[in-house]
């Protein structure tokens, strides 16, 4: 895979040990994870600042950055600001919650609604139980992001059978993978 610095953000309550997002820190060379104070009673202020100072600390070690982010994890990326968001080149972006369907997540609320200025694709599930794929794909929408709709996937976590999920992994890939150059047009000069 690419040398481009991965950081994976896990959700609320954190990615246990055989969740996905794990799985791959320890695999992916170049992959750090966001290290919460409180996963249980998430603030915004405090995850959006912690993500902030990982994404910055990444790309000032290894250059551009690609966001691996899970539920509440993406909402987080979202909130970033712009002076952050700048170090992003790509972002996947899992199973997004709906803070506003569960208190505990309220204060990440009103999710934004503005285009990402980065590349990103949003993968959801036909019957996630946190997040309904409409508003998933609403997300998607208003990020400017590709959007994959699995169907009966769950929360896309251990729990829906999702441990190192491969399918990701090639979904990751496509994220990383050069752009192709647009195609050349000829001038004419007349």
């Amino acid at each position: 895979m690419s040398s481009t610095p991965i950081v994976i953000v896990p959700g609320w309550r954190n990615s246990g040990p055989g969740h996905w997002q794990s799985l791959w820190a320890d695999q992916l060379p170049h992959a750090r994870r966001v290290e919460q104070d409180d996963w249980v009673t998430p603030r915004r202020d405090a995850w959006v600042a912690e993500l902030a100072r990982t994404v910055t600390q990444a790309a000032d070690d290894g250059g551009p950055v690609v966001v691996v982010a899970h539920s509440l994890g993406c909402i987080a990326t979202a909130h970033l600001p712009p002076e952050v968001m700048r170090h992003i080149v790509g972002a996947l972006l899992v199973a997004p919650a709906d803070p506003e369907r569960r208190g505990v997540l309220a204060d990440f609320a009103p999710v934004p609604y503005q285009p990402l200025p980065f590349r990103s694709m949003v993968v959801a599930s036909s019957n996630d139980p946190y997040c309904p794929v409409r508003l998933a794909g609403a997300y998607a929408r208003a990020w400017g992001s590709e959007f994959v709709r699995l169907n009966n996937a769950g929360h896309i976590n251990v729990a829906s059978g999702h441990g190192p999920w491969p399918l990701g992994l090639g979904l990751l890939q496509s994220l990383l993978a050069p752009l192709p150059a647009p195609p050349r047009t000829e001038t004419s000069h007349a």
